[in-house]
């Protein structure tokens, strides 16, 4: 692995295409020489996309033997994909098949220096449980410190979803950061049907989901709880429930979050003000804050993790017993969350301990109300 530092994107879709554009714009802010991004299959409909891509300051790599067929499509590309691996400090894979790459492309890559720390860091999205230990930026930052990442088996991150960051947020902020003032926490994830990208996967009508999880009932709450679990030691007292409506917009969370302190409608609102992670918004409906974040958010994303419905927010007390019980609606910025953990994941594995020099250029995108 060359000493320079460079990322690589693998795919174009709905995470990967935003990420190369935003690494891409902001390399040079964000002290990154060179970023990369893998294209597996030449698609003539897609010719607009990779242009747009190149021309924002990316390089194209392609699989060795279809240099031909991209340069047919007017393509040039730079590298090819096992050379693109060579060269750089990060890779992450947007695809459905980072478990896959892992076993066929990164592990002997990652291991080739034994222990040590030459080798790339390698980042996987949501969807692929059991890629490396689960992150989220802000929530479980301890992960990337006391050289934790160079220990057996862990040159590897999983970026968590965009809900599991919505929801550790909501606990996290709510809880000060002290999982221990927890007492449950229940969770309906309202999910959009696709991505406004995507032709495939739209529902004609509300779908309820099965609760497929004996402890957690649906993998949102297991999710949530392994995230805290790299901080704490312990899972948390959580169940999820999950349905997708018909609708490209945006995911929307209802919780109920009970807690072992009392606490005033005030003191919840002033906490979800102060946390820089936690967006407020006067809205109800998902297109308007959806709009919001296409009209006046880089790249067209809200890259706070949560949106928190103000009117929708409720505090009663917790029966007999000592504490509090807060329940509402949240918005879930779609990828946007999740964007700006692997940036943050891309900036350790170029700079290391000095990533946090680099975060107050992805912090200027967050929004303070929507």
């Amino acid at each position: 692995m060359s000493n320079n530092k460079t990322v690589l994107v693998i795919g174009t879709g709905t995470i990967g295409e935003p990420l190369i554009g935003l690494l891409a714009r902001r390399k040079s802010d964000l002290g990154i020489d060179r970023v990369i991004f893998h294209k597996r299959t030449p698609l003539d409909y897609e010719v607009a996309k990779v242009n747009s891509l190149v021309n924002q300051g990316a390089d194209l790599a392609v699989n060795s033997g279809l240099e031909e067929a991209f340069k047919k499509l007017g393509h040039k590309p730079k590298l090819t994909f096992d050379e693109a691996l060579q060269l750089s400090s990060v890779v992450i894979d947007c695809t459905p098949a980072g478990n896959e790459n892992k076993e066929i492309h990164y592990y002997d890559i990652a291991y080739a220096d034994g222990l040590g720390t030459k080798s790339p860091l390698f980042v996987a999205q949501g969807s692929e449980k059991g890629f490396g230990t689960p992150y989220a930026y802000g929530l479980n930052d301890e992960v990337l410190h006391g050289n934790a990442l160079t220990k057996a088996n862990e040159k590897f991150i999983q970026v968590v979803s965009c809900n599991t960051h919505a929801i550790g947020r909501l606990i996290s902020t709510l809880t000060s950061d002290k999982p221990d003032r927890l007492v449950s926490g229940d969770f309906v994830c309202i999910r959009r049907s696709n991505d406004t990208s995507q032709d495939d996967g739209f529902t004609p009508s509300p779908t309820c989901g099965n609760h497929t999880d004996e402890t957690f009932g649906t993998h949102h709450a297991r999710d949530v709880s392994d995230l805290f679990e790299t901080v704490t030691g312990k899972a948390l007292n959580l169940r999820s429930s999950a349905m997708k409506v018909n609708s490209q917009y945006m995911h929307v969370v209802r919780f109920t979050i009970t807690l072992n302190e009392e606490m005033s409608a005030e003191e919840v609102t002033h906490r979800f003000k102060d946390d820089k992670f936690v967006t407020l918004t006067k809205h109800k409906t998902a297109n308007k804050v959806f709009s919001f974040g296409r009209d006046h958010g880089f790249y067209g994303r809200i890259y706070n993790h949560v949106v928190v419905c103000q009117p929708s927010v409720s505090v009663f007390p917790r029966g007999s017993h000592k504490g509090s019980v807060v329940t509402g609606f949240a918005f879930t910025p779609q990828d946007g969350n999740s964007l700006l953990s692997s940036v943050v994941t891309a900036l350790y594995g170029v700079h290391q301990e000095k990533y946090v020099d680099y975060l107050d250029v992805l912090e200027m995108l967050l929004q303070d109300e929507v």
